[in-house]
């Protein structure tokens, strides 16, 4: 009888667990779900973007912005959106991900009159 009543226990707690497991993996899944963002409904110019525009990108959070911002204040304004690689914390990866939602427009020349 007690053999019985350990089994039927072990049973019922490692139904119990995973009846737990299952509930905290719905938890997680919907907090995620709930912490995605927009995606941009324009593309953001790279030369000319702030550190909350910057944010809007796909995995961009604040540090990867102001890496972003210190990048083109410390090298010039970027030419190309693939020159992103050369940011610290832009992984091809990640490159990836936001290169649907930037652009980058041509430095305006100085005219000589």
């Amino acid at each position: 009888m007690a053999l019985k009543l350990r089994k039927s226990c072990g049973l019922a707690g490692a139904q119990i667990l995973v009846y737990f497991f299952v509930c905290a993996l719905i938890f997680a899944s919907a907090a995620m779900a709930a912490k995605k963002k927009p995606l941009p409904t324009h593309p953001i110019n790279l030369n000319t973007a702030t550190l909350e525009q910057l944010e809007e990108l796909p995995g961009i959070g604040p540090v990867t912005a102001k890496s972003i911002i210190d990048f083109r204040t410390k090298s010039g304004p970027f030419k190309r959106t693939e020159d992103l690689l050369a940011v610290p914390r832009i992984s091809k990866k990640r490159f990836q991900k936001i290169a649907p939602y930037v652009t980058v427009t041509p430095a305006k020349s100085e005219r000589n009159h």
